[in-house]
C-alpha cells in the first residue's frame, strides 16, 4: 500500500491554495465542501474562484505572487499552478513546516494526494490510483456512483439517530448487527429512498420500542419500468429494486437482457400478455400483487417501457392502495422515446413537428375507434403503441381524414435491442410493404415528416449491439 487512506477533519481549519485558475478553483471548492476556510494566493484570481470565496467570510484571496509566509497558520497546502518552479517551492516550504502538501499532477512533490470522491455524506468513498492514473480512478468512481443511490446519505443520518437506542436494546453485538442488516435492506430503507423519511423514522422507532423488534408482516410492491429492451436504459433505482426483490412478476415486453439483471434467487413469475392472449388476466395480476405483499414479500412488478404509459400501472397501484399495501413507482424509458432515439427519428423537430401524440392502437374493447380528426393534422408526430394488427386501419383512416397518402411512416420492430429493424414507407404503401415482411412484435409505429430524418440520423447498429 503506497498511501494510507485517511479522512481528515477540516472544519474551521485554514488551508492554502496557490493558484487562481480553473483547477485551483476545483480544489478550493472541495476544501470548502469539507468546511475548511481557504486562503488563495495568485497574481490572477478567476471570477469563479472569487465567487466561491465570497460565500465564506473567513476565506480570503490574496491577488499577488506566492510568499513563504502564506504557509503561516495553515493545516495543509495545495499547489495548482502551471509553474513547475513555483510548485516545487510550495512543496519545499510546506515540508519544512511539516504541513501536508499536494501538488496537482506531480505525486513526487506531494505528501498527500486527493482521491476521486463519491459523496453521499455522511457516507464518503474515496478512490485513488496513487497518482498513477487519475483517469482510471475517476472511471472507478463513476461505477460506484452508478450503484450507490444519493439517498444513502439520508439513510446513514437516520441510522445515526437511533444508534444509542439500538445499542441499549441489543447488548449482543451479533444481534445488533443482524437488526441493522434487516433495517438497511428492508422496508425502512426503501421508505428513505422513496423520500418518506418521516414514515421510516416512525417504523424504526416502533421496531426498537416493541418487545420483539420484528419486521412488519406486510411487504411492499415496486412497480418498475423496464424500458424498451436495452438493459443499459434501466434507471439506477430500477436496478437496485430488481436486485432486492423476493418475487418478480414480469410481462412479455421485458427483454431477456433486462431479466438477467434480476436477483438470482428471486422467484420469477411470467404474467405476460399478447393481443387476445393473456397468460394471467389483469384482475388476477392485481390480486396476486396484494397477496404476495401481504405475505411479507418484496415484490417487483417489472413492466416493459414505462408503467404509466399504456402499461396499466395505474390499475395495479390502485388495487394496492385500496388494500393498504406500500408501493413505489419507478418510471422507465417509454417505447416511443427509446425506439425513436435508436432509430434516429426525433419525435419533435423545429422543421417538422412541434408536438407529439402517443396513441394506443389497441383500445379496451378491441376496436380502433379513435379521434381521427385531431390525429390527422400536419406538423405533429403520431406514435402508435400496439398498432401492428391495426396498421391498415391506421393508414387508411389518417388518409381519409386529411393526411396525404405520401405522409412518411416508420415501423420499428423490437427497438433498442439487437433484433431492431426499421421499416420506412408512406401511409399509402406501408400496409402492402408489411405484408411482404416477416414483422414480429413488439412494434412501434411513427407517423410524420420526422421519419424522413431516419436515413441521416440513424446511429444504432443492431449487429454490434449486446442489448436485449
Amino acid at each position: 500500500m503506497d498511501y494510507l487512506p485517511l479522512f481528515y477533519q477540516l472544519k474551521e481549519q485554514r488551508c492554502l491554495v496557490v493558484g487562481g485558475g480553473e483547477i485551483a478553483c476545483r480544489k478550493a471548492a472541495m476544501l470548502r465542501r469539507a468546511g475548511a476556510h481557504v486562503r488563495v494566493v495568485a497574481p490572477h484570481i478567476s471570477k469563479a474562484m472569487q465567487e466561491l470565496l465570497d460565500k465564506d467570510v473567513q476565506s480570503e484571496a490574496q491577488q499577488r505572487p506566492y510568499q513563504s509566509g502564506d504557509m503561516d497558520g495553515v493545516l495543509l497546502a495545495i499547489a495548482a499552478t502551471d509553474d513547475n518552479t513555483l510548485n516545487a517551492q510550495v512543496s519545499r516550504d510546506a515540508r519544512a513546516r511539516n504541513i501536508l502538501v499536494n501538488v496537482v499532477d506531480n505525486p513526487d512533490l506531494c505528501t498527500f494526494i486527493l482521491p476521486s470522491i463519491v459523496d453521499r455524506s455522511p457516507i464518503v468513498m474515496a478512490v485513488s490510483s496513487g497518482g498513477q492514473s487519475p483517469v482510471l480512478a475517476r472511471m472507478i468512481r463513476a461505477k460506484l456512483e452508478s450503484t450507490i443511490p444519493a439517498s444513502y446519505g439520508r439513510l446513514a443520518h437516520l441510522v445515526g439517530k437511533f444508534r444509542s437506542k439500538a445499542k441499549a436494546k441489543f447488548s449482543d453485538v451479533n444481534q445488533r448487527r443482524g437488526f441493522w442488516e434487516e433495517v438497511l435492506t428492508g422496508p425502512i430503507a426503501e421508505f428513505v429512498f422513496a423520500g418518506k423519511e418521516q414514515e421510516a423514522e416512525q417504523m424504526l422507532d416502533r421496531q426498537l420500542t416493541s418487545e420483539t423488534g420484528a419486521k412488519p408482516a406486510v411487504g411492499e410492491v415496486y412497480l418498475v419500468g423496464a424500458g424498451p429492451g436495452d438493459p443499459d436504459l434501466l434507471t439506477f433505482r430500477a436496478l437496485r429494486l430488481m436486485q432486492q426483490a423476493d418475487v418478480v412478476l414480469y410481462d412479455r415486453l421485458v427483454s431477456p437482457g433486462v431479466l438477467d439483471l434480476v436477483r438470482r434467487d428471486a422467484e420469477l413469475i411470467y404474467v405476460g400478455k399478447a393481443r387476445s392472449e393473456h397468460a394471467v388476466p389483469q384482475d388476477q395480476i392485481n390480486e396476486y400483487l396484494v397477496k404476495l405483499a401481504q405475505e411479507g414479500k418484496r415484490v417487483c412488478r417489472l413492466k416493459g417501457g414505462d408503467p404509466f404509459i399504456f402499461g396499466r400501472g395505474g390499475e395495479e397501484i390502485g388495487r394496492l392502495a385500496d388494500a393498504g399495501i406500500q408501493f413505489q413507482v419507478v418510471p422507465g424509458i417509454t417505447a416511443a422515446s427509446g425506439c425513436a432515439s435508436y432509430a434516429g427519428i426525433p419525435l419533435t423537430h423545429r422543421d417538422h413537428a412541434q408536438s407529439v401524440r402517443f396513441v394506443t392502437g389497441h383500445l379496451k374493447d378491441g376496436t380502433l375507434n379513435l379521434d381521427w380528426d385531431t390525429l390527422a393534422k400536419e406538423r405533429q408526430t403520431l406514435v402508435f403503441y400496439m398498432g401492428l394488427v391495426g396498421l391498415p386501419t391506421i393508414c387508411s383512416e389518417l388518409i381519409k381524414h386529411g393526411l396525404s397518402p405520401d405522409t412518411p411512416i416508420a415501423l420499428i420492430q423490437q427497438g433498442t435491442t439487437r433484433h431492431q429493424r426499421v421499416l420506412t414507407s408512406t401511409l399509402k404503401v406501408m400496409p402492402e410493404d408489411v405484408k411482404n415482411q416477416e414483422v414480429k412484435a413488439p412494434t412501434l409505429i411513427i407517423v410524420g415528416s420526422v421519419v424522413t430524418l431516419h436515413d441521416q440520423l440513424s446511429w444504432f447498429d443492431p449487429e454490434t449491439s449486446k442489448s436485449g
